[in-house]
């Protein structure tokens, strides 16, 4: 920062003459028709004294009533956007959790609330340049759109709020929002897992922005071109520390990147491995991990507030292996669903196949996945049936969960996260689960399984004396040649 201005470098992307400027101020001002002012600041930045009103960006125009139905629906248009990567859909629900307006009460989250104010803090839309000038001399880039500095006020007040919320959460609770912000951000392909990788640098501020970047310095408590003096000697230790800085998970997460397909992922990669002495000597390691990584959920979690407003599921697969693994679902025997939805207590009896399914039957797996009532199970919501029913505990549905990650049926093929639901039915006694795990440890799967006979043979004999057939009957083949080859 000089002279009240962000002083983050400058992108050759953002140098633009002119005609750009004037095309960027025109969007801006096109999509604002119905928004609020940023306020007539010219390029000042935003004092700390100032009242909201003038330093806010501008907002949507309010679209929902304080009614029950109206605030649900502006909750999943928030969730969706917030999804895609929104700035300000992901601060605007950081705000409704945190129930700062008297009708969010009912759906006061303070967890939810941490997600999405990590979420905005983490998302480069938030602290990116939109146009810069070259005004001369060292440092002199400054930004002409009051965009930047308006997006810098709500990043600082974001920080704000969050390090308050985490200081007044147990340890659990904060694992909670870490674990939610990873999963979100795993769905978002490579450049979600670059936000990761940047999360867990310690080249990077506390939430992945540059390490120059005012906001991330103030959290920080320093100012590092202030030759290290305090800034402000009250560092937000809770939002700081929200995510550790590793070398390893952060070599992982850029890793994980590559492995998308993306080519830009591949670049930040090696310019990862030599940014610091000795990075590189974690490829092997990494590699490894990387085949055994899942994220810590199945699909966001569906849990709600005591409104009964739940989380929509906005974890909906993308792209052409997803979309192909989800037509599959037709060869998987709807007895498995029936059996999930039993569980689930959908139905009292099992369905053996979709008709026999009421509509309000439906709508209550709807609603528990916080998906719209359209009173027509879908794919989806048969894959999402099962999983539901594996992580609330079904043997019975981990294992089929498990054969639908090994076979892509519902689900893209996944080796990892098949092994890891058979290893948590075979941890509740199914035979099938430990046949299967037995496979694992005799083949040896490379990162998820190595090859280990002796563990092979020792739960394929525990899998028969649970009594699954074709492990039995391969026992007493293996136990018939043993007394062959005694007899001789």
């Amino acid at each position: 920062m000089r002279d009240g201005f962000d002083d983050d470098g400058p992108s050759p992307r953002h140098r633009r003459g002119p005609i750009a400027v004037a095309a960027v101020i025109g969007v801006l001002a096109v999509s604002a028709l119905t928004m609020a002012s940023c306020g007539d600041r010219g390029l000042q930045f935003w004092r700390r004294d100032a009242g909201t009103a003038a330093n806010a960006c501008p907002r949507p125009a309010a679209f929902t009533g304080a009614e029950f139905n109206a605030q649900e629906t502006s909750l999943r248009a928030l969730r969706r956007a917030a999804f895609r990567g929104d700035f300000f859909a992901q601060m605007e629900l950081g705000s409704r959790y945190a129930a700062l307006r008297a009708t969010d009460k009912n759906i006061e989250d303070p967890i939810e609330s941490s997600v999405w104010l990590a979420m905005a803090l983490a998302n480069d839309e938030g602290y990116a340049p939109i146009n810069r000038v070259d005004r001369g001399g060292f440092g002199a880039w400054r930004p002409l759109s009051r965009y930047d500095d308006c997006r810098a006020w709500e990043r600082h007040n974001v920080y704000q709020r969050l390090d308050r919320q985490l200081g007044q959460m147990t340890r659990t609770e904060q694992e909670a929002v870490r674990d939610r912000v990873i999963y979100i951000l795993s769905t978002q392909d490579a450049k979600g897992f670059r936000a990761l990788a940047r999360l867990h640098d310690s080249l990077y501020g506390p939430f992945g922005e540059p390490e120059d970047n005012r906001e991330g310095r103030d959290a920080w408590g320093r100012d590092r071109y202030d030759g290290g003096r305090d800034r402000d000697p009250q560092s937000l230790h809770a939002a700081t520390s929200l995510f550790q800085r590793n070398d390893v998970d952060a070599y992982l997460y850029n890793y994980l990147a590559v492995q998308t397909g993306d080519v830009g992922a591949y670049v930040l990669l090696k310019d990862f491995e030599h940014s610091s002495p000795g990075r590189g000597r974690y490829a092997a390691f990494v590699e490894a991990k990387a085949r055994q990584w899942v994220p810590p959920f199945e699909f966001y979690p569906n849990t709600a507030p005591a409104s009964g407003v739940p989380f929509s599921d906005e974890s909906r697969p993308r792209g052409d292996a997803y979309e192909y693994a989800l037509s599959r679902m037709s060869e998987l025997p709807f007895v498995h669903v029936g059996r999930a939805l039993r569980y689930l207590g959908v139905t009292d009896t099992v369905a053996t196949r979709p008709e026999a399914l009421s509509n309000h039957q439906i709508e209550s797996l709807e609603a528990m996945l916080g998906r719209p009532m359209e009173s027509r199970l879908s794919a989806l919501e048969r894959v999402r049936a099962i999983q539901l029913a594996a992580v609330n505990g079904s043997s019975e549905a981990q294992l089929v969960l498990a054969v639908m990650y090994a076979e892509g049926i519902g689900v893209p093929p996944d080796y990892a996260r098949a092994f890891h639901w058979f290893d948590e039915a075979a941890r509740q006694g199914s035979p099938e689960a430990k046949f299967a795990m037995s496979t694992y440890f005799a083949l040896g799967v490379s990162g998820v399984a190595d090859q280990d006979k002796a563990t092979a043979v020792a739960v394929r004999i525990d899998s028969a004396l649970a009594g699954f057939g074709p492990s039995a009957s391969r026992l007493q083949a293996v136990l018939a040649q043993v007394s062959r080859s005694q007899r001789r």
